[in-house]
C-alpha cells in the first residue's frame, strides 16, 4: 500500500482494550483486584484500579470532550460495533493508507498510574495487557506490532517483561509513562538495569503520556481540560528528555535509543538550545559524565512524533533534527483527525525528503523495520 506514493508507518497508534482484559488475562493470584474498565458509554476509556478510577476528572473534562467524541460516533462507528478487534484496526489503517503500525494502549495507559501500587501487582498489570495485545496482534502479524508494558513500580519485573515481550511476544518497544514513579529522576541508578537490559534487546525505550492520574504532571494544577491539557503532553516529554537526556542515561547507555511520543516535536530545537547553553555553563561541575552537548546525544539517540497537522514542525528541518522525528495518528482518540491524518499531514509546509522521512524513514529505523 502506499498513500500518494508514500509508504506509511503510524509510529503511536492505539488500540481500545475491552474492560474485562485484566479480569480474563491477571494471573490467577491477582484476578479478585484485576483492573476493570469502565463501559458507561461506547467511548468510555476509564479503568477502576483498587479505589482509583482513572483518569481522575477535572472540572470541565466531561463538557471539554463530549462533543469531540460525539462528533466522532459516525467515524468510530464500525469499529465500535466489531468491539474494536484486530479486523477493525486493520480497516482503520487501510482507510488511512498505513502500511504498519505500532500499538499503544488507552485504558493501558492508566493502570500503572500510581506509585504505591505494590510490585507485583503491576508487573502482573503489565504481563496481563502485555498477552492479550499479543493475541490482538495475531489478527495481523504483517501489520499490526505491540509496545509492551512495563512496571516502574517493579525494576526486576520491567527487566524480566521487557525481555519476555521483546523475545517471545515480538514486540517492537517498552513503554512507560513520563511522569515520575516514587519521586525518582529517570536518570537515577535504580533504572540503570532495566535501560541496560533495554538496551541489550535493541528495542528503543518509548515515553508515552496519558490522562490524569496520581502521578505528577505539568498542568496538574489547572481544573479545565483546555489549561491542563495543553501542558500534559509536550511539557511532560520536555521534563523527560531533560531527564534522560542531560541526567547522562545517554551517555551511560550509547546504544539505547529512545522515543518521546504523542507530545509534538516543535518545541525540541528550543529545548535542546538551552540545555545545550547550561550544558557550556555548569556541566563541569553538575554533570562531568556528560561528554558531548545534550543535543548531540538527542541527534544520536532519540525521536518526536509529530502531530499530523502541526504547522510549526518546520522548524525542525532547519536545526538539524530532520531524521528524529516520526508520524502518528494518535487514533482513535478524541483529538485524532482519522480517516484524514496522512492527507493533514502532506500539507504541511515540509519538503518531500522531510515528508519521506517522518512517515516512514525514521519509523522504519526507530522500530527496526527494513527500510
Amino acid at each position: 500500500m502506499a498513500k500518494n506514493g508514500y509508504r506509511v508507518m503510524d509510529s503511536d497508534m492505539h488500540v481500545v482494550e475491552p474492560a474485562d482484559l485484566w479480569e480474563r488475562y491477571i494471573a490467577p493470584d491477582f484476578r479478585d483486584r484485576a483492573p476493570q474498565g469502565l463501559s458507561r458509554h461506547p467511548r468510555d476509556l476509564g479503568v477502576r484500579v483498587g479505589e482509583n478510577v482513572f483518569p481522575l476528572p477535572n472540572r470541565s473534562y466531561s463538557n471539554a470532550i463530549a462533543p469531540l467524541m460525539t462528533s466522532q460516533q459516525d467515524v468510530y462507528a464500525e469499529p465500535e460495533r466489531r468491539g474494536w478487534d484486530s479486523a477493525s484496526q486493520l480497516t482503520a489503517m487501510d482507510n488511512e493508507g498505513i502500511d504498519v503500525a505500532v500499538l499503544f494502549p488507552s485504558r493501558g495507559l492508566f493502570t500503572l498510574g500510581d506509585s504505591s501500587l505494590e510490585p507485583a501487582f503491576a508487573t502482573a498489570i503489565s504481563r496481563a495487557y502485555n498477552d492479550w495485545l499479543s493475541d490482538f496482534c495475531g489478527g495481523g502479524p504483517e501489520r499490526l506490532f505491540g509496545a509492551a508494558m512495563i512496571p516502574p513500580q517493579d525494576i526486576a519485573g520491567a527487566v524480566a517483561e521487557a525481555r519476555r515481550a521483546v523475545s517471545e511476544l515480538g514486540f517492537k518497544t517498552v513503554f512507560v509513562r513520563p511522569n515520575p514513579v516514587a519521586g525518582r529522576n529517570w536518570h537515577d541508578p535504580y533504572y540503570d538495569p532495566l535501560w541496560a537490559e533495554i538496551q541489550r534487546l535493541g528495542v528503543p525505550l518509548s515515553f508515552h503520556e496519558g490522562g490524569r492520574v496520581n502521578l505528577p504532571q505539568p498542568g496538574d494544577n489547572f481544573d479545565t481540560h483546555m489549561l491542563y491539557h495543553t501542558c500534559t503532553h509536550p511539557m511532560g516529554m520536555m521534563l523527560a528528555v531533560v531527564d534522560i537526556v542531560g541526567g547522562g542515561v545517554l551517555e551511560r547507555f550509547p546504544g539505547l535509543t529512545v522515543a518521546f511520543l504523542e507530545g509534538n516535536c516543535s518545541w525540541a530545537p528550543w529545548l535542546l538550545w538551552r540545555l545545550d547553553e547550561h550544558y557550556e555553563m555548569s556541566a563541569s561541575y553538575d554533570h562531568p559524565d556528560l561528554k558531548m552537548a545534550p543535543s548531540d546525544y538527542f541527534r544520536r539517540q532519540c525521536y518526536l512524533s509529530v502531530e499530523c497537522d502541526e504547522e510549526p514542525a518546520e522548524i525542525v528541518s532547519r536545526f538539524g533534527l530532520e531524521d528524529n522525528v516520526v508520524f502518528s495518528t494518535d487514533y482513535p482518540h478524541a483529538d485524532s483527525k482519522y480517516p484524514q491524518s496522512v492527507d493533514r499531514f502532506l500539507e504541511l509546509p515540509l519538503s518531500e525528503a522531510a515528508k519521506r522521512k517522518f512517515l516512514w524513514d525514521n519509523c522504519a529505523r526507530l522500530y527496526g523495520f527494513d527500510s
